[in-house]
């Protein structure tokens, strides 16, 4: 298994691709939305020789889905999001042009991910955790064997995600950091969904805002 982190937006969203030892990879949160972005993510597909599965969104807010309706159209995959974003997805049109994204185009859900569901990708094995507070349905990919967990906007280092958007929780938030994030090993790393990684331990013994 290899992870490829790329930085995209002027939001600073990290996107993830994630491949087999089979060289068939799911692209997580594509933010990609200038062109140079979005070839940047080609070029390393194309490199890597990587067959595209699937488009991924941990949750479904503007940043992290920019690139989802061009990557589909290219790869010709499917795109899977959280069956509790529904409504977070669907309101992206009318906004983004608000954000500066007048350029946004709207890719069609080809499937809904459930909570405590697996994900795999040949010998990769996700569980699905359901962690709402920052967007009503986010789910967060726990990838056991590796000890990672691909984590969106829920848990940042020393800190934790907004909840001041449409569907944000600050209760919620923090009560499933404790009860379904806190509960992993300490050794676990934490690719979160904007700056750098993390792990359990560290944010149990560091963060501020919800101590372990």
């Amino acid at each position: 298994m290899k992870i490829k982190s790329f930085v995209f937006n002027p939001f600073y969203e990290n996107t993830y691709v994630v491949s087999s030892d089979s060289s068939n990879c799911l692209i997580f949160d594509p933010g990609c939305y200038e062109d140079y972005e979005i070839a940047e993510l080609k070029e390393y597909i194309h490199m890597n020789d990587l067959k595209v599965k699937a488009i991924i969104n941990t949750h479904c807010h503007i940043d992290h889905v920019l690139g989802n309706d061009v990557l589909k159209l290219a790869y010709k995959v499917p795109l899977k999001i959280p069956v509790n974003e529904k409504e977070v997805f669907n309101a992206i049109p009318a906004y983004a042009p608000q954000w500066g994204m007048s350029g946004y185009r709207h890719a069609e859900v080809d499937d809904y991910l459930k909570a405590d569901e697996d994900l795999v990708l040949d010998e990769i094995s996700m569980k699905l955790i359901e962690v709402p507070g920052h967007s009503p349905g986010h789910l967060m990919f726990y990838i056991e064997d590796e000890k990672i967990i691909i984590g969106g906007d829920v848990l940042f280092r020393e800190s934790i995600g907004r909840t001041d958007l449409p569907g944000g929780n600050h209760e919620d938030l923090l009560r499933n950091i404790q009860d379904k994030v806190y509960t992993l090993p300490d050794d676990v790393e934490v690719l979160p969904g904007h700056g750098p990684s993390t792990t359990i331990g560290h944010e149990k013994r560091n963060n501020p805002f919800v101590k372990g």
